[in-house]
């Protein structure tokens, strides 16, 4: 039975640290259980695409306790976007499924607010969706958004895409997305095993995972895992052509530098796994801020 829900924005803003400043109760951070989790499962594809119902099966046949709470339309690249609207439509359209219609990051809120309201769920996973979330496309990602949203509130999360720095038909990729949660449920298998009594991940950090389409029907094993940073690069740029009436046509352009050694697009192209750790507040390393400090020493207002 469909079922659809108008909320207030405060029941989302209470998940959202980055608009309230403080996380719900439930949130906090939780031992990882010593049986199946909790997941909740979101995307920025969709509801109903075909990754995050692929997760879905994956997951729940992995045997943990699976609920999609995910946008209620496409909202690839919305990043970490969450909606400033008074209120939220949600519909509940099947056992274990809710549509938001939203961004993945007023997913993952009214997910925390309200879905898990007893308790926050043990694990966020994000995916998985088509195409690669590397270098600078990871800054505009939704997959990684909902990820993000995830940690702000304390909550482990997991980001998971498909694909290479080519375009594969989408079949191709389609057929990718099975190798990609096989590994997702060995990752999360991992993250348990070491946890013990422990947290899954330590407190505020998460894993961006990107999955290469590996074979001429994506079905293929890929070359190795690589734990991986963001490569500094964005490769994909506008190009804008004056129509010479007052508007700009607008197409993207592949403009790849050479890879970082080390790097989530080096890791990729070679068909191997990226996991590169994120955190959800972005702050610089050692080295950046005594470069800060440096530029601005003697500085006075």
């Amino acid at each position: 039975m469909r079922r659809t829900r108008v909320l207030p924005l405060a029941a989302l803003v209470l998940c959202a640290p980055a608009l309230a400043g403080t996380a719900p109760a439930s949130a906090s951070p939780q031992a990882a259980p010593p049986g199946p989790l909790r997941i909740l499962l979101t995307n920025d594809d969709g509801y109903d695409a075909p990754g995050i119902r692929k997760a879905y099966e994956r997951l729940t046949a992995a045997g943990h306790d699976v609920t999609i709470v995910a946008p209620l339309t496409n909202q690839s690249g919305t990043g970490t976007k969450v909606s400033n609207a008074p209120t939220v439509a949600v519909q509940h359209p099947e056992p274990k499924v809710w549509a938001v219609d939203g961004t993945p990051g007023d997913s993952v809120a009214f997910g925390l607010a309200e879905v898990f309201a007893d308790r926050a769920p043990d694990l966020v996973v994000s995916g998985t969706n088509f195409g690669p979330n590397v270098a600078g496309l990871a800054n505009h990602s939704g997959t990684v958004g909902g990820a993000v949203a995830a940690l702000e509130s304390g909550v482990p999360a997991i980001a998971v895409s498909t694909g290479g720095l080519t375009v594969p038909d989408p079949v191709t990729t389609v057929n990718a997305m099975g190798p990609t949660m096989d590994f997702t449920v060995k990752l999360i298998d991992r993250l348990r095993s070491r946890a013990r009594s422990g947290l899954l991940l330590p407190t505020g950090v998460g894993l961006n995972v990107n999955h290469p389409v590996v074979g001429t029907d994506g079905t293929g094993k890929a070359a190795g895992v690589a734990t991986t940073f963001q490569d500094p690069q964005n490769f994909l740029q506008p190009d804008y052509t004056d129509s010479g009436d007052g508007t700009w046509k607008v197409s993207v352009k592949v403009a790849l530098k050479p890879a970082a050694k080390g790097g989530d697009i080096e890791a990729v192209a070679a068909g191997r796994i990226a996991v590169s750790p994120m955190n959800a507040d972005w702050n610089p390393g050692p080295a950046d801020r005594a470069t800060a400090s440096a530029l601005l020493a003697g500085l006075r207002p």
